[in-house]
Order: C-alpha cells, then sequence, then structure tokens
C-alpha cells in the first residue's frame, strides 16, 4: 500500500511538524483561531480537497501536480508568518470566462497555495457561521444543495404561493462592500489575524477571486438579508445570490420587490439588477435551472435555457469527436449526460427527457452518415446494419444532407435504440428512473 501524498515515516503533513493534536476545541470568541486554521489535521484536510479539486495555476504557474513537493520545502516558514499574521497572499490570475446568457465575466484565480490557506480558513470558520444561517438558505453548505432549495420552491407553490419575487443582485461578488462584510465577520471572529487574512485573501481590488472562501462570505452577508425576509414571515429559498420569495398576489409582490430594493441598497450596499429581477408567475421563471408548470399541481420541469445548454455542450463534444469511433464518442459523452440527468433527476415532465433521447441518438447517427463520406462507404455502413443491398444503395445516393439522413427511416433502421444501449450509450430518461427507483 503507498503511503499518502505528503506524509513522510515520521508523520508530517507536507512538512507540517508533526506533533500532538490540541487538546481543547477552538471557540468563536477565542483570539486563537489563527492556530486552528494551520492545525496539522485541518491542513491535511484541506490539501486533499484542493489537490482533488485540481484547478488551474495562478500566477505562480505552479500546477496541483508540483505542489505536494513544493509545500513540503515550504510550508514551515508560510506557517510562521501565517502565525505572526504576517503573511500576504500572492495576486490572483485573472482569467475571462463566457457566461450562459452571453458576455464575459472575469475571474481571479488564485495560487494553489492560497486555495489551500482559504480552504484550511474555509474548514474552521464554517463551524462557526452554520449555526447562525437561515434554514432557508441553501447554497454552499454542508448537507444542502440546489435540489432541496426547488423542492423546497414547489413546495411554497402548491401551497398557493402562486407569484415569485425572483432578485437577481447585480455583479454580486463584484460589489461586495467590504466593510460591511468584515463587521459582519467580526461579530464571531476576533482573530485579528484571522481578520486581517480573510480581507487580504479573499476582498483584495483584483477581479472577483474564483477561491474555497468565497461563497461562506456570501452567506455571511447576505444572513442580514435572510433575517429580514424571516422578521416579515416570508417564503423564501436563497442559494447564495439567487433568491426566490413566494407570495400570494401579484400586488404583494411588486411591492415586496420595491421594498427588498431599498433594504439591500441601505442595509447592504447592495444593487438588485433591474432586467433580472421580477415579480412574476413561477411557470415563467427559472430557479437553479428548474422551472415549474402552469397547472395547480406546479410539477417540476427542466428550464428551457438549461435544456439548450446540454445541447450545445453535446454539439461541442461531437464536434471535437468527429474523427474518433462511436465507441470512444459515447464513453466521453455519458460521463456529461450522467451528471446532467443526476442534477435534473427531480423533473417530472418526461416528455423534455424523450425528446433529448432521441436528439442524442439522431446527432450521432448524423456522426456516422458524415463518417461514411462517400455513396459508397454509405452503402456498405448500411448493408453491414443489415438493410437490404437496393435499399442501402437507393439511401447513399438520395442526394439529402446528413442530418436529413440522420433522421430518416434508412438511418433508424441500421441504427435504432438497441444498437446504441448495446455500446453503452445512457438513456437520460431510463437513468432518471433508476435514480428515483434507487436514491
Amino acid at each position: 500500500m503507498t503511503s499518502e501524498p505528503g506524509r513522510n515515516s515520521g508523520g508530517d503533513v507536507h512538512g507540517v511538524e508533526a506533533g500532538t493534536a490540541a487538546t481543547e476545541q477552538t471557540k468563536a470568541g477565542e483570539p486563537s483561531l489563527m492556530e486552528a486554521v494551520v492545525d496539522r489535521d485541518n491542513l491535511w484536510l484541506a490539501y486533499r480537497k484542493v489537490v482533488g479539486n485540481r484547478g488551474a495555476p495562478g500566477v505562480d504557474g505552479l500546477p496541483v501536480e508540483r505542489f505536494a513537493g513544493w509545500l513540503k520545502m515550504h510550508w514551515p516558514s508560510i506557517k510562521a508568518v501565517l502565525i505572526n499574521g504576517q503573511y500576504m497572499p500572492q495576486a490572483v490570475r485573472a482569467v475571462d470566462i463566457s457566461k450562459p446568457a452571453g458576455g464575459i465575466r472575469t475571474l481571479g484565480i488564485p495560487t494553489v497555495l492560497d486555495r489551500l490557506i482559504q480552504q484550511a480558513l474555509l474548514q474552521t470558520l464554517q463551524p462557526i457561521f452554520e449555526p447562525v444561517f437561515s434554514d432557508s438558505s441553501y447554497g454552499f453548505r454542508p448537507g444542502r444543495s440546489a435540489q432541496q432549495a426547488v423542492l423546497a420552491a414547489q413546495q411554497y407553490v402548491q401551497e398557493g404561493r402562486r407569484w415569485v419575487v425572483d432578485i437577481d443582485l447585480e455583479k454580486f461578488f463584484d460589489r461586495v462592500n467590504h466593510d460591511i462584510l468584515m463587521s459582519r465577520l467580526a461579530r464571531r471572529v476576533t482573530d485579528a489575524r484571522v481578520l486581517k487574512l480573510i480581507r487580504l485573501s479573499a476582498l483584495c481590488d483584483q477581479p472577483v477571486t474564483h477561491g474555497p472562501l468565497s461563497p461562506l462570505l456570501s452567506n455571511i452577508l447576505l444572513t442580514d438579508w435572510d433575517r429580514e425576509l424571516e422578521r416579515r414571515g416570508h417564503a423564501f429559498c436563497r442559494y447564495a445570490d439567487d433568491c426566490n420569495i413566494y407570495v400570494r398576489s401579484k400586488a404583494a409582490g411588486e411591492q415586496l420587490l420595491k421594498q427588498m430594493k431599498g433594504f439591500l441598497t441601505e442595509r447592504l450596499k447592495l444593487q438588485i439588477n433591474e432586467a433580472k429581477s421580477a415579480c412574476a408567475k413561477p411557470s415563467t421563471r427559472k430557479f437553479l435551472g428548474y422551472s415549474l408548470t402552469a397547472h395547480r399541481q406546479a410539477r417540476l420541469r427542466i428550464a428551457p435555457q438549461s435544456l439548450q445548454r446540454l445541447m450545445a455542450r453535446v454539439k461541442e463534444l461531437l464536434r471535437q469527436g468527429r474523427g474518433r469511433s462511436l465507441t470512444h464518442t459515447i464513453e466521453t459523452l455519458n460521463p456529461v449526460l450522467r451528471g446532467w440527468i443526476g442534477y435534473f433527476q427531480f423533473t417530472q415532465t418526461k416528455n423534455a427527457l424523450e425528446s433529448l433521447d432521441g436528439w442524442l441518438r439522431r446527432r450521432l447517427r448524423c456522426l456516422l452518415w458524415r463518417q461514411a463520406k462517400h455513396r459508397q462507404g454509405r452503402t456498405t455502413m448500411l448493408r453491414r446494419q443489415r438493410l437490404t443491398e437496393d435499399r442501402a444503395w437507393r439511401s447513399a445516393r438520395n442526394g439529402q444532407g446528413p442530418w436529413w439522413n440522420s433522421g430518416a427511416s434508412h438511418m433508424n433502421a441500421a441504427f435504432p435504440k438497441r444498437f446504441f444501449d448495446a455500446l453503452g450509450l445512457i438513456s437520460l430518461l431510463d437513468t432518471q428512473r433508476h435514480l428515483q427507483r434507487h436514491p
């Protein structure tokens, strides 16, 4: 059995000196929180998390594959400056990413070391703040998920709250007021070294840092919003900066939207995105990729935008796989499809999944038609799939394009569903049924 990376025979963790574990738990109000952050067991857990997430290098170019050796050499000096409150995080690497709805967002990627330190901070701070978070907050919390938020939203609508106040915050992570956030942190953290490190690590005046600590900080700040909604007696679901509030009338919703705009602006210095926020029927909005039907039962369905994103992703993978075997292409598709339906397993409308399954098989038939390239190759392909000589010959010479042929009867007869089943292509509908039978 191979030893764990970075552990030597003396029990050190990446150069973290061995020693007995602390015998006392660090309490929220104690000024010794930094010692808990750099505790050997906490660091080892953080290391496994960061390396497991992989991720791109930061400005120093150090990849996670070389991190263990580097950390073993440098950790003693890094730990010393952390304990002394003198650690200075490196600059973040700016990366532009495309937003699903269009446009570009610039993220700041911390170095692997700074991601490790942020993860260690997260593991220490989360137990301190978890008890004060709202039951209606679902984002980035242990034991909570986006699917739970969606199911709670459905229940609110089924109970008669037929209007939703859908609030989108304008560039939340770009515009967080650092002083307000630090004041919320200081309510439960008294270690000045930790507060200083958080400000330098996650609240620097650079592109929005995409690090492990950011989601926790958003929950800490937005807990004030949760408490205000609870004080008013509202039914709501918040997932990070995405919040839906369910009310019984349009008038109540429109009034609430105005009130929340005032509260967020005055209390938290946050702006509502007017173009994306509205009081509307839940069936016309999407929440965490899902939507609801307009029926009284308010059944869960997959939002059209989510279906379109999956289709775009499949098209991209198929373009990349035009020169590869069908088996290899299916092996590439399956993890994407399995992860997608794992998230959308709670949809209660099967038509979309049936249509997607049929569309996927048609895309693969289109790929096969393109790969055959010429008439003789297509004739041979169809004959191998047991079409008659005459039908194969006429089909290969019909003069129509690949997409038309992929939906034609000769390709459906040559490559039916059972053909793709035998190659291991998963069915979204069948997989959903399996997940629901075996949760």
